[in-house]
């Protein structure tokens, strides 16, 4: 459906007006706070209209308008000018992300922090995944007689760690007959090859050594499984307690928690080079649809691997928030890459 220009100026300013106050805002307001060349009884002709057309509501009877989901829709497809993030502001995001660690995980959580100062929202992310994943690195670290930290690097940047307690001394050479079993059967494979059964054969042809070697070979096992979890990372997510557009933001706090949900919605809707923008209903948990969701995929060496977003009250500004949003998104897959360059 496509407005008149008049309704299109008036649906507009509404919007505005209501994203920066959180007031319902009327005709006379919505003439000394734009610059519609009008009359105050046209204004509210076409308020009228535009609310019988489902665009903007009135929670009270005696309130002004509030934009409706439909209202929200139409203006972030229409008639919304983004804003265009200053050079100053990027450098200070930068000199943030770049104090992080190169670990992907850390990458993420500074860049959730960041994001979630400048936006005054609750920010989520999901760590790199991609199917097929090889396996790039393993090390053993020994931290005891019989015990050592393993830690294994993949191809998508993950970088995951454990402890191995083994049944007899770690020494020289059966830490080197570990680094020279990883090299022949291990670096390279993907993730998902990775199993218990091919652990027991591979156990099995290494003679006397099996049982020394097994709880090892075990433990990388298990890294190999972490590998290929996606992990929902949470970040500002008490900025949600300081709108009163939530009825129930702890319950709201309390879904963000649970992971499934989040990365299977990441999952099923996805758009490539822009952001996903879902609006109140549109979202098909009800925890979130009073909520905003705005979200992109970052790439890593030039794959999909993972997603940043940011969950708000549905009247966010949008027009400054997805700059943002883009652009440590692109910032996120850039580190990353860098990182596996190295």
């Amino acid at each position: 459906m496509k407005l008149s220009e008049r309704k299109e100026k008036i649906l507009a300013s509404i919007v505005e007006y209501y994203i920066a106050t959180g007031e319902p805002v009327g005709s006379k307001t919505l003439l000394e706070h734009s610059d519609l060349s009008v009359s105050s009884a046209t204004v509210r002709n076409e308020m009228a209209e535009l609310a019988i057309m489902g665009f903007i509501e009135q929670p009270h009877t005696s309130a002004g308008r509030v934009p409706s989901q439909l209202g929200y829709r139409y203006y972030v497809d229409h008639l919304m000018n983004q804003y265009e993030l200053p050079l100053q502001e990027k450098r200070l995001i930068e000199a943030r992300i770049l104090g992080a660690s190169g670990e992907p995980q850390q990458i993420l959580e500074q860049a959730g922090q960041v994001l979630a100062e400048i936006t005054n929202c609750a920010v989520v992310s999901t760590t790199p995944c991609d199917e097929h994943a090889v396996i790039r690195r393993v090390e053993l670290v020994p931290i005891g007689t019989r015990t050592a930290m393993m830690i294994m690097l993949s191809s998508s940047g993950i970088l995951k760690s454990k402890v191995c307690r083994t049944d007899c001394e770690l020494s020289l050479d059966l830490i080197e007959m570990f680094y020279n079993v990883v090299s022949q059967h291990f670096i390279g494979k993907s993730a998902e090859e990775v199993s218990i059964a091919m652990i027991q054969t591979l156990a099995m042809s290494l003679g006397s050594r099996s049982l020394a070697m097994s709880p090892l070979l075990i433990t990388l096992s298990d890294l190999a499984q972490m590998t290929e979890q996606t992990q929902l990372l949470l970040e500002g997510q008490s900025n949600l307690l300081n709108y009163t557009d939530y009825p129930n933001a702890y319950e709201l706090m309390e879904f963000l928690r649970q992971s499934e949900p989040i990365t299977s919605l990441f999952s099923s809707r996805k758009k490539v080079g822009v952001p996903n923008i879902l609006i109140g209903k549109e979202n098909q948990f009800r925890e979130l649809q009073d909520s905003s969701l705005i979200f992109s995929n970052y790439n890593v060496s030039g794959k999909e691997s993972g997603t940043l977003g940011l969950i708000g009250p549905t009247r966010i500004d949008y027009a400054r928030l997805i700059p943002s949003l883009k652009y440590l998104t692109e910032l996120v897959g850039n580190l990353m890459s860098d990182v596996l360059e190295d």
